[in-house]
């Protein structure tokens, strides 16, 4: 069990952190002691009252917009949270979209899309940030937020299981990179996680993926943060270049959804 405080002073900029998943890493994050940069992109609605909660925690934290699928917004988001904390010593890449369809329906634009955001968007944030915690000298930990779908095929995820596959090689390549400036590069991949995206995607996404996951139940965004922090902190200090699935075990067999 990681200490309540084990982020104490450390600072992170998690990317798509307004809502879901990432929302949960940022609130999680800041209760071990963290500051956080909450990354959006569209209305600042949502990403202000992340902050406002993680400000209530104890955290200091701002909201910074960007498309991290455009390098001057990548650079200039990574520039404010450096600007505001001092230096970054974590990156959660988070942010992602996917596409439904059949591999023949898919659309040049959907695939730019998907690819853009969730691989593109990763290399550009990964990058960003290793050129700042290189020049800090500090080192870092950088957390790549996979799926399943890096090795499990999805007929009807077509764009979306390229770039979480590309993501899982990403990760190696860069901690390879990176290792000898201390910066350790790792990937989650969650199975089903109850979000308020997932909950629309099945008329009951909880109970028919907690019948074919072995621990019995659908994960939730906390389950997926707590593994952000372990390999945020120091307990992972000898970590890289790997993928832990927080998946209940759903993975360790054929999918049946």
């Amino acid at each position: 069990m990681q200490n309540e405080r084990s982020l104490e002073g450390k600072t992170a900029i998690v990317t798509g952190s307004d809502s879901g998943i990432g929302q949960g890493i940022a609130r999680t994050l800041a209760r071990h002691g963290c500051r956080v940069a909450v990354n959006y992109f569209g209305t600042a609605e949502r990403a202000d009252a992340t902050v406002t909660e993680l400000k209530a925690l104890g955290a200091d934290a701002i909201a910074v917009k960007a498309d991290v699928r455009v390098a001057s917004d990548v650079t200039a988001m990574v520039d404010a949270a450096v600007a505001h904390f001092g230096r970054i010593d974590v990156l959660v890449n988070n942010a992602g979209v996917q596409t439904w369809g059949a591999f023949l329906d898919v659309t040049e634009d959907e695939w730019d899309r998907v690819i853009d955001t969730n691989l593109k968007g990763c290399f550009l944030c990964t990058q960003a940030a290793a050129r700042s915690m290189t020049a800090s000298g500090a080192g870092g930990s950088i957390v790549n937020i996979g799926s399943g779908s890096n090795k499990v095929p999805f007929p009807m995820l077509v764009a979306y299981t390229a770039s979480k596959g590309g993501i899982e090689m990403l990760t190696k390549v860069a901690a390879i990179a990176f290792g000898p400036h201390q910066i350790r590069v790792n990937c989650i991949a969650p199975g089903a996680i109850l979000t308020d995206r997932t909950s629309l995607e099945l008329p009951d996404y909880a109970g028919q993926f907690a019948a074919v996951t072995p621990l019995g139940r659908v994960g939730m965004p906390d389950d997926v943060a707590d593994a952000v922090v372990f390999l945020a902190s120091d307990a992972s200090r000898f970590i890289t270049g790997q993928t832990i699935n927080v998946d209940g075990g759903l993975f360790n067999q054929p999918p049946k959804i």
